[in-house]
């Protein structure tokens, strides 16, 4: 397939809905873009904030069809006590229907919330609260992960060594604090067995419902949540660090686990790494198939991909660089081994590019940028999203301080010991902070020149 041209339909260099910078921010730093997603019907994009806020964009029924580049506002914006982790809009949302506008969200120390994405007033209280506690404190564990898959009765939350499903449908009423049910990633008494860290990345194969995590400790772990808890629906785990070792890109913690649109593949996508493993599922082995390589993506922000089924085969994998580009490759599983970019989109942002998400038509591809770092020489060594290395460092202490010796032997595997040493690095700067560029785009994909004259040539035959 040949490169489709790419054309800017849409944009915004406001996070937050206001220019004006929070009084609530204690460093006083220009807020920026952390994700974008995509909702089920297509018409609204929710974007997250690191000034602990989630904006939703209902997109204009001209977005394709205005001559001039439209400026995105917020239609509302949520604001959150505390930073978040991760969120997930409703699996089933849709503009004409008012009960589906709600969405999760997972802030530290607090609940699980459930909040109206449209609310009646400013700032409404959460509908419902879901609490992931550990029993022997009361302490809310943090939550790295949130995942609400299709049909929508249920969600899944990644904490420290386990998963949690919790029925939407039964939130906390102060009468069982507990998930429907709760998955140790550890077996324990039983060394080797199992995958230890934060449970960082989650994602659902839509044919038959396997649950793929992944760890900030480099482990992806398959369960079958049909089987109920505990132990027996655990399929398989491994660990990536010696398959990136072997292919020398790097990595430093999964940060997304995704499906291919065929349900075969999973694609890694881990932080500081120059490229994607791609594993085949198929059978009982699990198989390392491809490295998708020449990505700049060595930088501890989160650097999400989306997947499309490809026209010719395969499926198609996009992107966002450090640098502020967005790599595809296309045509990915119909052959093994390294696959190199097959184009990419130079200078797409002005930064480090953390959400690339592509709409269900295929034809609209959105996206947005923003990093912070330090104006000091070693800039480019301390760029990050302000949340990677922040969620790193809580999820080091609440591991050392709640787990104990089950995380111990964690070592040189795990990126929370070199968040730590990064984050001493941090404290003994005493430069300011530099935020980059940050924006959020909409594109539309159109076909390259090659596939018009093609296509005119086959009409004139």
């Amino acid at each position: 397939m040949s490169q489709p041209t790419l054309n800017l339909v849409a944009s915004t260099t406001d996070p937050d809905g206001s220019s004006a910078t929070p009084k609530s921010n204690p460093l006083n730093k220009k807020p920026f873009f952390k994700s974008v997603q995509w909702s089920a019907d297509g018409t609204t994009l929710f974007t997250s904030s690191s000034t602990n806020k989630i904006c939703s964009f209902v997109l204009p029924s001209t977005l394709l069809t205005s001559p001039s580049l439209l400026t995105l506002s917020p239609h509302s914006t949520l604001s959150l006590p505390e930073p978040t982790s991760a969120f997930a809009p409703c699996p089933y949302f849709s503009l004409d229907n008012p009960s589906t506008q709600v969405l999760l969200t997972a802030c530290t120390d607090h609940p699980i919330h459930l909040h109206h994405i449209f609310p009646p007033a400013l700032q409404t209280p959460p509908i419902a609260s879901f609490r992931l506690i550990k029993h022997e404190t009361e302490a809310y564990l943090p939550v790295a992960s949130l995942l609400w898959p299709t049909p929508g009765t249920h969600f899944i939350a990644g904490t420290i060594n386990r998963i949690a499903l919790y029925d939407v449908s039964r939130p906390d009423a102060g009468l069982s604090p507990e998930p429907v049910v709760t998955i140790s990633t550890i077996q324990k008494g039983m060394p080797g067995i199992g995958m230890r860290g934060s449970v960082s990345a989650l994602a659902v194969q839509s044919q038959e419902g396997i649950l793929a995590a992944g760890t900030w400790t480099r482990w992806i772990g398959l369960y079958d949540l049909n089987r109920g808890g505990g132990g027996s629906c655990a399929i398989a785990n491994w660990s990536v660090k010696s398959a990136a070792e072997e292919k020398e890109i790097g990595g430093k913690g999964v940060v997304q686990t995704v499906w291919s649109p065929c349900g075969r593949y999973l694609v890694v996508n881990e932080r500081g790494s120059g490229g994607l493993l791609v594993y085949d599922l198929r059978g009982a082995e699990k198989k390392l198939v491809g490295v998708l390589k020449g990505r700049n993506g060595f930088t501890n922000q989160r650097l999400s991909c989306d997947v499309y089924e490809g026209r010719d085969g395969g499926f198609e994998v996009w992107a966002g660089e450090q640098g502020g580009g967005i790599v595809v490759w296309d045509r990915v599983g119909l052959k093994e081994g390294d696959l190199e970019p097959s184009w990419r989109v130079e200078g797409a942002h002005g930064s480090g590019v953390g959400s690339v998400v592509m709409h269900g038509s295929g034809s609209v591809l959105a996206s947005c940028s923003g990093s912070w770092g330090f104006s000091e020489e070693e800039e480019e060594e301390s760029e990050s999203d302000g949340e990677s290395d922040e969620e790193s460092d809580e999820e080091s202490d609440e591991e050392s301080d709640e787990e104990g010796s089950e995380v111990e032997n964690e070592g040189d595997e795990g990126s929370e010991s070199e968040a730590e040493t990064s984050s001493r690095q941090r404290n003994s700067r005493k430069s300011g902070i530099v935020v980059g560029e940050t924006s959020l785009k909409v594109w539309s994909i159109g076909p390259s020149n090659l596939d018009h004259h093609e296509e005119e040539e086959n009409r004139d035959q």
